[in-house]
């Protein structure tokens, strides 16, 4: 870690800014890939017959938290979890839309919504030889329910509810090998997209939970998926093999490898050069250098949002009038324009643009920094903490330190200093939810496609997923109004108020929605960035 001694003005950050997205850029590399840009140089391994590679490599920007489902939260985690393990439900290749997985059908539901009667798959088997079943169903999401949970499982209250709220999952039966029931304490409209998410719904083996330390994630992952673990070295790399006895369509590329490299200019050699397939998170400024050397950009709107939290328990910004004079401090328009050029856009709403009840016309804090510097002064408020993280994420390519310098910058005009201390974002997990702050950094890629997802983070009391620790007794009144109502109109209401209810009591300052930003091979075929933030293999090629 490191804490920032220089404070930067707000025009001498945008201008060095500007300097560094026009100015700043690799050396195009055709030498590393054997002078010929428009055939980038095969990744390493031994070629099968028909012209096919044996290997993909993929970079992830930090190491997983786990590969455990019930304990990350994380989308490096997720990336390599979900071609390990499957759901009994999934979502299309390119959208959020339910479909089977290891159940049969859609689930039977009741009238009342409460009772989840699902079928599922026959001859169905994990990657230890235990069977899939309905047991097998109840034992992997038990172990995520109250009492059993525990407070490193992030997911689990969010999927599954919690019984202080009403909500949530209060029964799990085996009827038989074949049917499961889930009954819930109410209705929930999310719930079967919840079914299909990548984080704490995939089943895992009842092997591998007995054999796993207690209130410990599984260190070697038996799902069902298309691929099997093979070795995790931390720092390192995640490999994995084609699962042979996989129940579905056979993986099409038979070694998956995960390195996982922090640094963007790193990852961007690792592609030029050949040591990787498919690198995340490219730097927007350094998106040019990717089609110019001959590879591809893959460049979609994200299901995100790059936001900075206040926290709202304890410290400087406890007050909302001290939260809404620090927004009016920040342009947000202008820092996202410097940062993020063409491959974001400012976030008017929580939610993305193309998600119901997105409303551009949510009043959010208009810039106004002769206003800020009267309440800050009024209110004493000289000096704030800040903690931020360094490594790129998918809401934010260029890792949080651009903005924690050009918010210090806006701030300082306004008469308050700002310290910057930063972690590499494995540590940073952790720091968010034990070290004292005023303001941090964070970000959300979508899990589902529901509203419920964005807007529900700020009814958490998972400090990992609501690091503004606001707790509102109207605000989770909606939430659970908007989870008990049916999709439609009425429903759109309902978090279109908890979006005003946002702008209003200011626990965040929204920042951007990005454009998702990955480099890839050509050679790599029928590869696509799931809108919900992970890279289904199983259908993925590359050609020798």
């Amino acid at each position: 870690m490191e804490e920032s001694k220089n404070t930067f003005s707000r025009r001498q950050f945008v201008e060095l800014l500007g300097v560094s997205a026009a100015g700043f850029g690799l050396v195009s590399m055709a030498g590393c890939s054997g002078g010929d840009t428009s055939a980038p140089a095969a990744s390493g391994g031994d070629t099968t017959g028909g012209g096919a590679a044996d290997a993909i490599t993929y970079s992830l920007t930090a190491d997983p938290r786990a590969l455990d489902p019930a304990y990350f939260d994380d989308g490096e985690s997720a990336v390599v979890s979900c071609n390990i393990h499957e759901g009994l439900y999934q979502y299309g290749a390119k959208d959020a839309k339910v479909a089977p997985c290891l159940a049969v059908d859609l689930p039977e539901i009741s009238d009342d919504g409460k009772v989840y009667t699902i079928k599922l798959r026959e001859g169905v088997k994990f990657h230890d030889g235990a069977e899939f079943n309905a047991e097998a169903v109840k034992k992997s999401i038990e172990r995520q329910l109250e009492p059993n949970r525990n407070s490193d499982m992030p997911y689990a209250s969010f999927v599954f509810g919690e019984k202080e709220a009403g909500n949530g999952v209060e029964t799990v039966e085996a009827v038989d090998p074949t049917t499961v029931k889930i009954t819930l304490r109410a209705a929930s409209t999310p719930f079967l997209k919840n079914l299909a998410m990548a984080l704490a719904s995939p089943i895992v083996s009842p092997a591998a939970i007995d054999a796993a330390t207690p209130g410990q994630p599984i260190a070697e992952p038996k799902g069902t998926g298309p691929y099997k673990f093979v070795d995790w070295t931390k720092g390192a790399s995640v490999t994995l093999v084609a699962n042979d006895e996989y129940w579905g369509e056979a993986p099409k590329v038979k070694n998956l490898v995960f390195k996982i490299i922090a640094e963007g200019n790193t990852r961007l050699t690792s592609l030029m050069n050949g040591e990787c397939d498919i690198i995340s998170s490219v730097d927007p400024s350094s998106a040019d250098q990717v089609t110019s050397n001959g590879f591809e950009l893959f460049s979609e709107d994200g299901m995100t949002i790059n936001y900075m939290a206040f926290n709202t328990e304890t410290g400087q910004c406890t007050d909302q009038e001290v939260r809404k004079a620090v927004a009016q401090a920040i342009n947000v328009e202008e820092m996202v324009q410097a940062i993020y050029g063409d491959y974001a856009t400012v976030a008017n709403s929580v939610m993305p643009t193309w998600m119901a009840p997105y409303a551009k016309d949510v009043k959010q804090t208009a810039y106004d920094p002769e206003a800020a510097k009267k309440t800050l002064a009024d209110k004493g408020i000289t000096s704030l903490q800040c903690i931020t993280y360094t490594t790129a994420r998918p809401y934010n390519q260029k890792g949080g330190s651009q903005l924690a310098n050009m918010i210090q910058g806006y701030l300082s005009e306004v008469g308050v200093d700002v310290s910057i201390t930063e972690y590499d974002w494995t540590t940073y997990k952790t720091k968010v939810q034990t070290d004292p702050y005023d303001i941090c950094f964070y970000g959300w890629t979508g899990d589902n496609g529901d509203p419920d997802n964005f807007m529900n983070l700020l009814a958490d009391t998972n400090w990992s997923m609501n690091v503004a620790h606001f707790q509102d007794d109207e605000y989770k009144a909606l939430i659970a109004q908007g989870v008990d109502t049916p999709d439609g109109d009425e429903r759109d209401a309902i978090y279109l108020k908890c979006e005003e209810m946002v702008a209003e009591k200011q626990p965040w300052v929204l920042i951007s929605h990005s454009k998702n930003l990955l480099g890839i091979n050509p050679k790599v075929k029928d590869f696509y960035y799931h809108p919900t933030g992970v890279a289904f293999f199983k259908g993925v090629s590359k050609e020798a």
